[in-house]
């Protein structure tokens, strides 16, 4: 079936593809920052500002990764999360948490009326909100929880929204914007006077031997002092990363709306099936109504076009509107609900990272901007030890076992999937997992009848791929590396893709 709408993200389609060139020779510079998604531009910008030569390297195109596939709301109201960290870190550092997420939104005002940058940049007010009793009860002591860490937050018994609502929690002054916008407008002001953004480079690794060399696939490598992993989950598999956090994918629809219908506010529901709702300006002087949810865990779920299905017909039946754009995106959610930023691991002095952002990731990448410019510049951050990538983390949680448990099952498991499949029962327009010579083989038959056929094996970690139908993707399940049907990489931590395989 043909799913209605352009499958594209809005963000990247009203935006002009960039054209940095690719690193052809030896770079050396004070910073290097591998990937140039929001958390990579804006630690990239503030070190620049403070005197320091930055190289920006990003694998495919500036703001195309997982910061281009967003809502793109900045806000310290993250759906229900105040009362979960006090209850697992206690009040002061829930109360921190409040205070960094706050202050990385004025901090991002801040920098766009500096640099005059029109990215669509409006204050909103951000609702959590509750259909049904059970959800009320939740919103209420979320409220509580928001309240005692100082937030603004009030109870009001309804919303801007065509449905019926059992009450909702609203925080004023918080923020949206079209991260793309802003991502090429700060990108712009980098290249120049020893420093330069690089595209269409691959990192392959990083030594962390003073001064530290990252090592691209393009062959040159960059030399500098400090390097910032900041490629949504780490690419480098010391610190555990993987096994700190785990991969989930949610879905998005847009579809035009008129401006005397369309609602005011930023929203999110709790419960099953939650939705998240907003609205950005386009350039032809409209609106374009965004409805997000429908998460899964990467790789473990064969109905994508059903969650699409779903979004349209919510945005249909509650809004009338008919879908112009669907995208999907992917985030890395921490065990501990709150992202790992600082140094990769304690024996790495000049190397840091930024993850974990688990959903929220643009106001948490300006929180990590904030934090590893003042790292890397000398300064003691009031927030680095909250963030402290390093920190013990609960591995043993109900959370955390389920999740790693589920790793291995996959690990074993999806080893006998195909074990009887040729690529003879491969259809057009299918993928499907098959064995050749007793190998394991991830097959697609396009819809001429070309086969096209690569290695099912990650090469992250190992695990074996699975099938997106709807986006035409493998996917591995273990840790959300993501790749093309001809084995091209999508999306990290892996950074080789599936090895080409002959079936004759």
């Amino acid at each position: 079936m043909t799913r209605p709408g352009r499958h594209i993200s809005y963000w990247i389609d009203s935006t002009l593809p960039s054209t940095y060139p690719a690193l052809s020779q030896d770079v050396t510079v004070d910073v290097a920052i591998v990937g140039a998604g929001l958390a990579g531009v804006m630690t990239a910008k503030l070190l620049k500002q403070a005197g320091k030569t930055v190289a920006l390297i990003e694998a495919d195109r500036i703001g195309q990764g997982t910061s281009g596939h967003t809502t793109a709301k900045v806000s310290a109201l993250q759906q229900l999360i105040y009362a979960d960290l006090i209850d697992q870190h206690g009040i002061e550092k829930a109360r921190l948490y409040a205070e960094s997420n706050q202050a990385a939104i004025a901090r991002l005002a801040e920098l766009i009326a500096a640099e005059n940058i029109d990215c669509d940049f409006e204050r909103k007010a951000n609702y959590t909100f509750a259909t049904d009793q059970a959800g009320l009860e939740q919103i209420k002591d979320e409220l509580e929880a928001a309240q005692s860490v100082g937030l603004p937050a009030t109870f009001v018994e309804s919303v801007d929204l065509p449905l019926s609502v059992t009450g909702a929690i609203m925080l004023p002054d918080q923020a949206q914007f079209h991260p793309r916008k802003f991502m090429l407008a700060i990108a712009a002001t980098l290249p120049g006077n020893g420093s330069h953004v690089f595209e269409q480079t691959r990192v392959d690794t990083v030594k962390d031997d003073g001064p530290g060399r990252v090592i691209t696939q393009n062959g040159p490598t960059v030399i500098a002092q400090d390097v910032v992993i900041a490629t949504n989950l780490s690419i480098l598999d010391v610190g555990l990363f993987f096994a700190k956090s785990y991969p989930q994918r949610s879905y998005l629809v847009g579809g035009h709306i008129d401006a005397n219908r369309a609602p005011q506010g930023m929203y999110i529901g709790v419960g099953e099936g939650y939705r998240s709702i907003r609205t950005t300006p386009t350039d032809d002087g409209g609106l374009l109504l965004l409805v997000g949810g429908e998460g899964n865990k990467v790789g473990q779920d064969d109905a994508t076009d059903e969650r699409y299905q779903r979004l349209e017909a919510y945005l249909h039946n509650h809004f009338g509107v008919e879908p112009a754009y669907r995208w999907s995106s992917q985030d890395y959610k921490s065990f501990d609900k709150l992202p790992y930023i600082g140094k990769l691991t304690l024996a790495h002095q000049h190397t840091y990272v930024a993850t974990g952002f688990s959903l929220w990731g643009m106001t948490k990448s300006v929180i990590a901007g904030m934090v590893l410019a003042d790292n890397i510049l000398g300064h003691r951050h009031p927030w680095a030890d909250l963030y402290d990538a390093t920190r013990p983390t609960p591995l043993v949680t109900k959370t955390s076992v389920q999740q790693n448990l589920d790793v291995g099952s996959h690990w074993m498991g999806d080893r006998f999937k195909g074990l009887f499949d040729s690529t003879d029962s491969v259809n057009p327009g299918e993928g499907k997992l098959v064995t050749h010579k007793g190998a394991k083989v991830a097959a697609y038959r396009d819809d001429n009848g070309q086969l096209h056929t690569v290695s099912a094996v990650c090469p992250h970690l190992g695990c074996i791929v699975a099938w997106n139908q709807a986006e035409k993707s493998w996917d591995c399940p273990c840790h959300g590396s993501r790749f093309n049907y001809d084995g091209k990489i999508l999306h990290s931590p892996t950074v080789k893709p599936l090895a080409q395989k002959v079936c004759n």
